[in-house]
C-alpha cells in the first residue's frame, strides 16, 4: 500500500514538473521535462511493482522518495528566491494564474484539433465516388433454367401450403 502511495504521488509530481513550463514559465528551466519524465517512469514502476516492494526494498523506496523531496524543496526555494519581488508579487496574484490557465487550455485545444486533422487525413474518406454497384452476370440458359426452379423448391418449402 505505502508503494502504491508513493507511486501516486511521484505520477502527480512527475505530471506537476512536466506542466510546470507551461503554467509556470518564472520557475520552470530547460531540463524540467526530463526530470519529470524521470518521476513518472518512477511513480509507474512504484505502482505496477507494489506486490514486490515488501521490507528492506521498500525502506530503500520510501527513503529515496524522502531525499526526493528534500533535493524538491531546496530546488524549489531556491528558485522561488531569484525571483525579483515583483515576479513574485505577479506569481502570487489570480489573474496572473488565469491567464496562464486559459493560454494553456487554448494551446491544448489548438493540439487536439491539430492531432483531428491529421487522424482524419490518415483515415480513409470511405467514398470512391461510385454511387451505387450493379452486380451484372452472364446467364446462360442452362442457369436460368436452374436457378428459376431451385427459387421454387424453396419457396415451397418455406410456405407449406397443405396445412390448414
Amino acid at each position: 500500500m505505502l508503494a502504491t502511495l508513493s507511486g501516486d504521488l511521484c505520477l502527480l509530481f512527475g505530471l506537476a514538473l512536466l506542466l510546470l513550463p507551461l503554467l509556470a514559465v518564472e520557475l520552470s528551466r530547460p531540463r524540467d521535462g526530463v526530470w519529470g519524465a524521470v518521476v513518472l517512469l518512477l511513480g509507474l514502476v512504484l505502482v505496477t511493482s507494489t506486490d514486490r516492494l515488501r521490507g528492506a526494498p521498500m525502506l530503500a523506496v520510501l527513503c529515496a522518495g524522502l531525499l526526493i523531496a528534500r533535493l524538491g524543496s531546496e530546488v524549489g526555494q531556491a528558485r522561488w528566491n531569484s525571483l525579483s519581488e515583483t515576479e513574485q508579487q505577479r506569481f502570487t496574484s489570480l489573474n496572473h494564474w488565469r491567464t496562464n490557465l486559459q493560454q494553456f487550455l487554448i494551446t491544448t485545444c489548438r493540439v487536439g484539433d491539430g492531432i483531428s486533422g491529421i487522424a482524419k487525413q490518415l483515415k480513409p474518406a470511405g467514398k470512391s465516388g461510385v454511387k451505387g454497384k450493379k452486380w451484372v452476370r452472364p446467364i446462360s440458359p442452362e442457369t436460368d433454367t436452374a436457378s428459376e426452379s431451385s427459387l421454387e423448391e424453396a419457396a415451397e418449402v418455406t410456405s407449406p401450403e397443405g396445412e390448414d
